[in-house]
């Protein structure tokens, strides 16, 4: 099977006139994009079609123009710069391959050699955006080419979660000692003539380590520029990252004080586990169950039971969303069995862990039942004991089932981290504060059956960590914000909105009260969206949504972290809270 490369590259789009057609999400999100890289969207659009509500504030803001026209050719030729005969920079359609419009317009760009992109079309583009990591000056776009957008994002996510913190920092100043040594030495002048690498896009020339000496006259000119090079290529990217001015000083007064000997950094060796010297004694006759929580993300916030249990079982039973740096840790010749949930299968798929766990046991093994975060924090792990204890696996130490102290046919419960508590702790956010919160609330925004459950009513000093609720974050907005219907109707189902505010059955949470949306908790992508209740909706909306997550609400949201006077939001990306684990300190492995 053949496929083809895209040629990747970057364009400077600032004063581009770009055509938006379309009135749904994705144009709004294009008009986003599209002022992002400095350049002017125009929205097409007819005056009857309903817009988002995104772009209607964009456009009330004076941020987009709006034609309200329906798409004819003469606008590709007419709403453009005036320094291109006005023909427009790139279109955007945001409709679709299935509208016979979307199809016409790719034809009459393409016969006019205007760049187009449509949708969900590959065929019908001349060009693709791809899923991008911005960090200053440092921009990485990953694309499948149409074969995967979703697999490109969590590849993006991936590589950036894997870069130091600061890198485009680093960029910053490394980019200035590259002008100064330019303008200094007239090398840019010299590196067009003698070949030397000014292009990114390629590899590094096979002169790059050659030695520079003072001998050789040309060299001589461009050492520093050389010794720059060399320092981008070898050194770690986390002193990189870390690059000082006292640094740029060196480079700029002497290569010669730098390292006089760089080398390519050596291969990390993988660990390997050595078991030789335990060699598993034969099954009990009754195996045991272990239901044990996997903190919020990173291994190293396992507890040392829960460790040793990975370790011990002989089967692991993991929820799907028990994060691959915790699975890792389950020895090669140890089964792992992940849970096939997915909407509309959520109780099949717990079933069937189950029913694996309580076989196994029987069978003499030991079984854990690894759950994300604690087990009894919003995990279930009361049914999952109550459907053990039903099939003569009792709690340790329930003597009525024969389950003293923790032995044969006995479940043992592990605790976890909680998200609920140690997600707040990474983004940077107190749930406990002296004179701002002086309690803290864990809730879910999701009921059984997906049913909304009441909603916890407004408390000044409160901290609010609501757990399975992102993917209703607007209705529970709402029901924070304002009365449910059930609160306004009494038992006969009469209406009683008026009697409501005269009752004050419960205080509703002011629009604009701090809170945040905090994912993937102390996982290297992890996320944070520092926003108001007013303009949460909006912000995942717009950025998307990554699990698993949740929203934390009250006044500690911004005791250590406030936004920018006139800032709806803003997002923070990936997690180093534990990097100092393993670099010299002794945590008694």
């Amino acid at each position: 099977m053949t496929t083809h490369v895209s040629m990747l590259t970057a364009t400077d789009a600032r004063s581009h006139i770009h055509l938006i057609v379309g009135s749904n999400p994705l144009a709004a999100a294009r008009c986003g994009q599209s002022l992002s890289a400095g350049a002017s969207p125009i929205l097409l659009v007819p005056e009857t079609a309903e817009l988002h509500y995104a772009l209607q504030k964009r456009i009330d803001d004076g941020e987009v123009k709006w034609i309200k026209e329906a798409f004819r050719d003469e606008h590709l030729f007419t709403l453009g710069r005036e320094e291109i005969d006005h023909v427009v920079d790139a279109v955007f359609v945001t409709s679709g391959p299935r509208e016979p419009l979307s199809a016409h317009i790719s034809t009459v760009c393409k016969r006019n050699r205007i760049p187009v992109n449509v949708v969900d079309a590959p065929q019908l583009c001349t060009f693709s955006l791809l899923s991008t990591h911005v960090d200053g000056p440092l921009q990485i776009g990953i694309t499948t080419n149409g074969r995967g957008c979703k697999l490109a994002s969590r590849i993006r996510r991936e590589v950036a979660a894997s870069l130091p913190p600061n890198l485009g920092s680093a960029f910053l100043r490394l980019g200035d000692v590259r002008r100064r040594i330019q303008e200094e030495d007239h090398l840019l002048h010299m590196a067009l003539a003698d070949g030397d690498d000014v292009d990114d896009s390629v590899d590094q020339l096979a002169s790059f380590n050659k030695l520079v000496t003072e001998a050789d006259i040309d060299a001589a000119k461009n050492r520093r520029m050389r010794w720059l090079g060399q320092i981008c290529e070898y050194w770690p990217l986390k002193r990189l990252a870390a690059i000082t001015d006292a640094d740029v000083s060196n480079i700029l007064q002497s290569y010669s004080d730098l390292s006089s000997s760089p080398s390519p950094p050596s291969s990390l060796n993988s660990a390997t586990n050595n078991n030789s010297n335990n060699t598993p004694s034969p099954p009990p006759k009754r195996g045991r169950i272990i239901l044990a929580g996997s903190g919020p993300g990173h291994p190293d916030l396992l507890t040392r039971a829960t460790h040793k249990a990975i370790r011990a079982a002989d089967l692991v039973l993991a929820d799907k969303l028990v994060p691959a740096g915790v699975l890792d840790l389950v020895p090669r010749r140890t089964p792992v069995r992940i849970a096939r949930k997915f909407p509309g299968n959520a109780d099949a798929a717990q079933a069937e862990l189950h029913e694996m766990a309580v076989q196994a046991a029987r069978e003499g093994k030991t079984v854990l039942r690894l759950k994300q975060g604690d087990p009894y924090v919003y995990g279930r792990g009361g049914e999952e004991v109550e459907f053990f204890r039903g099939h003569g696996f009792g709690l340790a130490g329930d003597r009525n089932l024969g389950a003293e102290g923790g032995g044969e046919g006995s479940v043992v419960v592990l605790p976890g981290v909680t998200s609920a508590l140690s997600a707040p702790l990474f983004a940077g956010i107190p749930s406990t504060q002296r004179d701002v919160a002086d309690q803290v609330l864990i809730c879910t925004g999701t009921g059984k059956k997906g049913k909304a459950p009441v909603p916890p009513e407004y408390v000044r000093s409160r901290t609010v960590v609501f757990l399975m609720a992102l993917h209703r974050v607007g209705g529970l907005v709402a029901e924070l914000t304002g009365y449910m219907d059930s609160e306004i109707r009494d038992e006969t189902g009469e209406n009683r909105e008026k009697e409501v505010g005269e009752a004050k059955k419960r205080v509703l949470w002011p629009r604009n009260t701090p809170c945040a949306v905090i994912e993937r908790a102390s996982c290297p992508d992890q996320r944070v969206i520092r926003t108001t209740l007013d303009r949460v909706v909006e912000a995942v909306e717009q950025e998307g949504s990554r699990p698993p997550g949740l929203l934390v609400v009250g006044a500690a949201c911004e005791f250590l972290n406030k936004l920018d006077k006139g800032q709806a939001w803003r997002v923070e990306e990936g997690f180093r809270g534990l990097d100092f684990v393993g670099d010299g300190l002794d945590l008694g492995e």
